[in-house]
C-alpha cells in the first residue's frame, strides 16, 4: 500500500481514491439549480424561454421565480416548457413577500417559484422538429 505524504496530513492512496470518488457522487446528486428572476417589462417572453431551455438542456434543474404581475408571464414559460416535453415540473411553491415600505406600512406582493428539470424523453431537438413531431403523431 502507497502512502502519501502531503503537508497537512498523510493519506493512504486507498483512502484518497474513496474521498474523490465520494465527491465525485455528491456532484452527481446536487444537481445545480439556475435560478431565473422572470420580469414582466424588463425582458420579452422568448427571452425567458430560450434561457431556461438553454439550462435544461445542460441538464441543470431551472427555479422560475416571479413577483406579482410577472406571475402569469413564468407560468407560461413552464407550461410551454412542460407542453413540448423540454421539462417537467419537480416543485411549485408559493408565498407573500413584503416588497416595500410606504408610508409606514408594507406592501404585500405574491411570489411564485416553479422548479423545472430536464424530461428524461427530451432529445434536444429544436422548435420545428418538436412541432412536425406532434403534428405527426395527431396525424
Amino acid at each position: 500500500m502507497e502512502v502519501i505524504v502531503s503537508a497537512t496530513n498523510a493519506v493512504s492512496a486507498e483512502n484518497k481514491n474513496e474521498v474523490m470518488m465520494n465527491r465525485r457522487g455528491n456532484e452527481e446528486e446536487e444537481k445545480k439549480i439556475i435560478r431565473i428572476q422572470v420580469s414582466k417589462t424588463k425582458k420579452r417572453l422568448d427571452f425567458y424561454l430560450n434561457l431556461s431551455k438553454r439550462y435544461i438542456k445542460q441538464n441543470n434543474d431551472v427555479a422560475l421565480c416571479a413577483l406579482g404581475m410577472a406571475i402569469p408571464t413564468a407560468i407560461l414559460i413552464s407550461e410551454i416548457l412542460k407542453r413540448n416535453g423540454w421539462a417537467t415540473e419537480k416543485n411549485i411553491a408559493i408565498a407573500t413577500v413584503a416588497a416595500k415600505v410606504k408610508e409606514g406600512r408594507a406592501i404585500h406582493k405574491p411570489k411564485i417559484e416553479i422548479v423545472l428539470g430536464k424530461d428524461n424523453e427530451v432529445d434536444g431537438g429544436t422548435v420545428a422538429e418538436t412541432v412536425e413531431k406532434v403534428a405527426e403523431n395527431k396525424a
